[in-house]
């Protein structure tokens, strides 16, 4: 069988014609399968969405009654079929919920990743690469000079420089969806119970994650009476709040921000941080190539990122790579 009779490329998203269904449709659909919680991804309007439990009650929170007509959880591994398609979803490692996509027909096994990584994050189950003859991948961080370094490391960062600046508050840029949630548990990995200030946009979703067992801590409103009330200490929201006027109440804060761009040091200078964390979640250069090998797949279809390195990797490795030219997924989350 040939993968676009399997896979192919529409206005509306990549659909699957044996089983009459989009997977992260830009348009509304009658039959969506969704990778995961994140608006470049999860749009509403769809009147059946299949998906993971967790990437379910995030699309209700933050979508509300037409996050969808109706969803269809699946857990991980699970196995349905859809029209002709077998479909199983498996952990992406990207946030809560995130899952790849494996449509297997008539001997024919495509594995489509999302958006995925590899570093071991304390609030969502780990990546598990999959056997497969096509593998579809992001490559946001599709190129070499992108090697991002132990979470740890940067958490070490930001520790240090809170102990180090203890009179300041330390303002962090990170995503109200997976990043937030995921610098909080870093930082209680290392030992660190203070009571973290939280913007409104993403304790909603730390609620959430607490609700699916992710332990989080002690957390509160970043209001402004928690800055009279409270001796400096750290503050999330996301990246857009850092140069608002939502921020000023803080005073002369340390401002950072949680991305794998802040690799590139003019990112984080056009940003104004003052204190860069590489923290990611996705796939660094030398991840993306691991993933690919660990797929076993011949044929490598690459998407939303940097596709041109990642082909001629793959051209080195005797693979048979080819852009997709899907678009839209540059959104909110993107770093």
């Amino acid at each position: 069988m040939r993968p676009q009779d399997l896979a192919v490329l529409r206005p509306e998203g990549l659909f699957c014609p044996p089983g009459d269904f989009f997977i992260d449709p830009l348009r509304p659909a009658a039959r969506a399968v969704i990778t995961h919680g994140h608006s470049d991804h999860a749009r509403a309007g769809h009147d059946e969405v299949i998906c993971t439990e967790p990437t379910a009650a995030i699309m209700q929170a933050r979508l509300g009654e037409g996050a969808a007509g109706r969803f269809h959880a699946l857990r991980y591994g699970e196995k349905i079929r859809i029209g002709e398609v077998e479909v199983t979803l498996a952990p992406a490692g990207h946030v809560l919920g995130s899952a790849q996509v494996l449509l297997e027909w008539r001997g024919l096994r495509i594995v489509f990743s999302g958006d995925y990584k590899r570093d071991p994050d304390p609030t969502c189950a780990a990546f598990e690469p999959i056997r497969c003859h096509v593998f579809i991948t992001e490559a946001t961080f599709g190129l070499p000079v992108f090697r991002h370094p132990p979470p740890g490391d940067e958490v070490d960062k930001l520790r240090l420089s809170m102990a180090r600046a203890p009179e300041r508050w330390h303002v962090i840029g990170a995503y109200a969806l997976g990043k937030a949630q995921r610098l909080v548990a870093e930082m209680r990995a290392t030992g660190d119970e203070r009571a973290v200030l939280m913007h409104g946009a993403a304790m909603k979703i730390c609620e959430l994650y607490k609700n699916f067992g992710v332990k989080l801590g002690a957390l509160e409103p970043a209001s402004a009476e928690s800055t009279k009330s409270s001796a400096p200490g750290l503050v999330i929201c996301p990246p857009s709040a850092l140069q608002d006027r939502w921020s000023q109440k803080f005073g002369d804060a340390v401002r950072g921000m949680a991305s794998g761009w802040m690799q590139i040091k003019g990112r984080a200078r056009q940003r104004n941080v003052e204190l860069p964390l590489i923290l990611s979640d996705h796939a660094d250069w030398p991840d993306l190539q691991q993933t690919i090998l660990d797929t076993g797949a011949e044929d490598i279809w690459i998407t939303h990122g940097q596709e041109d390195a990642l082909m001629r990797w793959c051209e080195t490795r005797g693979l048979c790579a080819r852009p997709l030219n899907l678009h839209g997924y540059e959104g909110e989350e993107a770093e």
